[in-house]
Order: C-alpha cells, then structure tokens, then sequence
C-alpha cells in the first residue's frame, strides 16, 4: 500500500514541472489531431484501431496515474467540445471511462520500462475495464441496450484487436522512452 501512495504522490508531484505540462498538452494536442482527423488502422472495414490511445498511454507511462487521470479528463472533455459528431449529447460516463484508463496506463507503465509483458497488462486491463465493462455499461443507461446482448460483441471486438493494440503500445511506448531519455537526460556536452 505504501508504495502505491508513493506512486500517486510521486506523480501528483510530476504537475510541479513546466516540462510535464508541456508535454503532456502536446500530446493531449496530438491525440485530438488525431482523433479529429480520423486516424484509424484498418484491419476490416468494422474493425480498426484508434492510435490516439498511444497518447494518453504515454503520458501515464512518462508521468503516472495522477498525470494520466488528468490527461484522460481533457482528452475526453475536449474531444467532446471540438467533435463535430456530438449531436447525442455530453454523458459524464464516457469521461469517467477516460480517467480510468489515464489510471490504468499510469498504474502499468510509470517509471517502468515498457516491456510487452507490462504493454499487455496495461491494454488487456484497459480494454477489459474501460471497453468491456465501462463503455457497456454507459451504453446501457445512454442508449436503453442490453448490457448482456452489447457484452459478447464487444468482448469479441476487444480481445481481437488487442494483439494489434499491444504491438502498437509497445512500439510506441519505447520510441517515446527512448527519445524522451536522449532528449532530456542530463549529459555533459561540449
């Protein structure tokens, strides 16, 4: 329990650095861009991976769960605000999904080296939780569905992508470490 408080707290104090905030707008930024200009991997015409996922699973990875919880809040507030396909209407679910999945990738990824065993349990726990479950539950009280008849559909549809997904974070993830680490460690230049 101690070092999970630790966890929080260390990332909690992450928002004290000019450096964090920055970057984390920038890839707020860049997920939006993305999002709003459709940036999708197509695998099938009705299944395809959304790659701003990448973002937000970067930020928890560079600055922990607090960071991402946040991340996750503005990324899916003003993704609403800038949509423009919000004609159903704001719901406060599809945010809270957002937050967890911010926590989720910061719990999995924070000073840690994405390995593909921590890029798996990082998107499986995402997908199950926040995809599955959440995201079925919201439709449920949003749109009147079933959440048994919504539940294998989109348990099919996660658990399929998810291979695709992890490549993607682990490939991903690393690049941002490695670059994040020649960029911003301390070296001695002449």
């Amino acid at each position: 329990m101690e070092k999970q408080k630790n966890v929080f707290r260390r990332s909690l104090d992450e928002l004290k650095s000019p450096r964090a905030l920055v970057i984390t707008s920038m890839l707020i930024a860049l997920n939006l861009a993305m999002d709003l200009m459709g940036l999708k991997i197509y695998l099938t015409p009705e299944l395809r991976v959304s790659v701003g996922f990448v973002c937000n699973a970067s930020v928890g990875m560079l600055y922990g769960p607090v960071v991402g919880m946040m991340t996750g809040f503005c990324t899916d507030v003003l993704g609403f605000l800038l949509s423009p396909n919000n004609n159903a209407g704001y719901f406060p679910g599809y945010t809270v999904t957002a937050i967890v999945g911010g926590l989720l990738y910061g719990l999995w990824l924070y000073k840690e080296r994405p390995s593909l065993l921590r890029c798996i349990g990082a998107k499986l726990s995402v997908n199950l939780i926040c995809n599955i479950f959440l995201n079925s539950l919201w439709s449920v009280i949003v749109y009147q569905k079933g959440f048994w008849a919504l539940l294998p559909g989109k348990l099919f549809k996660n658990l399929f992508l998810l291979p695709f997904e992890v490549a993607l974070l682990w490939v991903v993830a690393n690049i941002v470490l490695r670059q994040f680490r020649r960029v911003f460690s301390p070296s001695v230049r002449s």
